[in-house]
């Protein structure tokens, strides 16, 4: 079957093909945004734009004892603007030569779809609410923009995991950790090196990051809740070899290799750096990992006390997105894919989304967010030219979502 017949046959799929064939890089989602709106406006769906470019969709409840659900998805996708032209080729819908962006216009697609479909129904429920969110691929501005106080809905489905079945209810935090180690004499490598007070800051970070932990610090039955990664280290003499790449305007695939030819071996060093990522899902394991390393540093300290020292300083980027006691959504999601008949995952995810984002602000009736991150179709690749989706996933998709609308307004 063609791509064109799968589109006459399947309105999900048709939408997605629509919206993915709308280029939409972060910050130049114009064109997409005036698709979605007409969209709502040929079906009398109720949208609008606010200041910032977000789009909110709202179908009212038919009963007002029941609570409302809100489906989150973003519009931009990562690539240019460059045209898309997609094509089918055996499951999976490609784009030539560029990003597709399945991530995320799968959730869009199938935000979209229900509330047409809802728009049309005759059954019990609390209303559904949709924000579809710019930039979020290069800042995530366009969740920082929401208007949360016009918000009605408690739990939020972040439509934008990587995986049909997908159900991640917690999700790292993003911290930097910056090292620095002074040695507080240099000297010459020659006519100093017997002077045991000269030490080599160099040779003491080294020493000093073997003491911390690297990897995965706490894991749990969902996956990895906390981990710290080295992401650089720098120290030795570098001074007068990157000066030099700068000056002669060297241009190099390998930097480190080209700095390394002409570093200064005749000194004894008295400045080493490092810097570190701290992921965490729990602020408690995040804190007692920040601990032990300011420990180390401490013990470093009293070992060299008056002839160097080190510090660290911790930098946060992105808040975690911490489990909730509240189980809901777990039970709701679980019933919906047991009824498209597949089995899901519920995981922690090891990054960061717009859950980190929804779950630290209040609605309008002064609740905490409760999100979670679905996944709706399989897409593989994600942000390079070989991105592609499964298509029978996305119908598949559809299908959960809609069954977790169903479940939630059961009672």
């Amino acid at each position: 079957m063609s791509l064109e017949e799968l589109r006459k046959e399947n309105e999900v799929l048709d939408i997605f093909c629509n919206l993915v064939s709308i280029p939409s890089p972060s910050l130049k989602e114009e064109k997409v945004i005036e698709w979605i709106l007409d969209f709502c406006a040929k079906n009398n769906i109720e949208a609008r734009k606010d200041s910032y470019g977000n789009v909110y969709i709202n179908v009212p409840a038919t009963d007002s004892s029941k609570e409302p659900i809100m489906l989150s998805s973003h519009m931009d996708v990562v690539g240019d603007d460059s045209p898309v032209n997609i094509y089918l080729d055996g499951d999976y819908i490609k784009a030539k030569d560029r990003t597709l962006g399945a991530d995320d216009k799968v959730g869009v697609a199938c935000a979209l779809m229900l509330a047409k479909e809802l728009s049309m129904a005759d059954f019990k429920h609390g209303g559904l609410e949709i924000t579809f969110t710019r930039d979020e691929e290069s800042g995530m501005s366009g969740v920082e923009h929401v208007e949360f106080d016009k918000i009605k809905s408690k739990y939020i489905l972040v439509c934008d995991a990587d995986k049909l079945g997908q159900l991640q209810i917690s999700g790292a935090s993003y911290t930097n950790a910056k090292i620095t180690v002074k040695a507080l004499k240099g000297g010459h490598s020659g006519i100093d090196i017997g002077d045991s007070t000269r030490l080599n800051a160099a040779k003491l970070i080294a020493e000093l990051i073997a003491e911390f932990p690297q990897g995965a610090y706490y894991t749990d039955e969902t996956g990895v809740i906390t981990s710290c990664n080295i992401g650089a280290i720098v120290a030795g003499g570098i001074q007068n070899s990157v000066a030099s790449i700068v000056e002669n305007g060297i241009k190099t695939n390998d930097y480190i290799s080209e700095i390394m030819k002409k570093t200064s071996t005749n000194v004894i060093n008295t400045l080493g750096m490092a810097s570190y990522s701290i992921r965490s899902a729990s602020v408690q394991k995040e804190n007692e990992l920040k601990a032990l390393m300011q420990s180390i540093v401490d013990r470093f300290n009293e070992k060299y006390q008056g002839l160097a020292e080190a510090s660290i300083e911790f930098e946060i980027h992105l808040l975690p997105f911490e489990k909730a006691e509240d189980d809901r959504i777990e039970k709701v999601h679980t019933k919906a894919c047991e009824m498209a008949g597949i089995k899901n995952d519920i995981s922690s995810f090891h990054a960061g989304a717009e859950t980190h984002i929804y779950c630290h602000n209040k609605n309008k009736n002064g609740e905490t967010f409760m999100p979670s991150l679905l996944g709706l179709a399989d897409v593989y690749n994600m942000h390079s030219a070989a991105e592609m989706v499964d298509y029978k996933t996305i119908i598949k998709g559809y299908e959960v979502i809609k069954n977790t609308f169903l479940v939630f307004n059961e009672n």
